[in-house]
């Protein structure tokens, strides 16, 4: 059963590992690779990646990408969104902490963002302007 605008949105902003697609180039599949991602219901899709990494030069090369979330409990669900790159800017230094505080907590979060600052190097925060939506709740299993 298809979700509704709603659905989708809401299971988008809950804290789940999101498929990225980008177009790779000719005579390659896309590249995906499992990323953390932000959103809130009527906003803007968003993740950070290396500012030098394979995914900024690709996503810069196709102008657009694709994310993937699914769920397998209680429900076999998943949502998609794909839609031209908003923006591509230097992430600010809360921009760790705001991505991995929606996936840890306490300490584990603390020992994150500090290892993340120090051995991650230079990042930005890549944001979707979402144009195309797919949905489906494929009921329990």
């Amino acid at each position: 059963m298809a979700l509704s605008r709603e659905e989708r949105e809401s299971f988008l902003s809950e804290p789940r590992v999101a498929a990225l697609g980008v177009a790779a180039g000719p005579g390659r599949g896309p590249l995906l690779v499992p990323v953390w991602y932000g959103y809130e219901p009527g906003g803007e899709p968003w993740l950070i990646t290396g500012a030098d990494s394979r995914k900024t030069a690709l996503l810069k090369a196709a102008g657009r990408f694709s994310l993937l979330v699914e769920d397998t409990v209680p429900s076999v669900r998943y949502v998609s969104v794909e839609g031209p790159v908003a923006a591509i800017v230097p992430a600010d230094e809360d921009c760790h902490r705001r991505i991995a505080s929606r996936y840890l907590a306490g300490d584990v979060l603390e020992r994150y963002v500090a290892r993340a600052e120090a051995e991650l190097g230079e990042q930005v925060l890549v944001r979707m302007s979402p144009e195309h939506w797919l949905g489906a709740d494929l009921g329990t299993i």
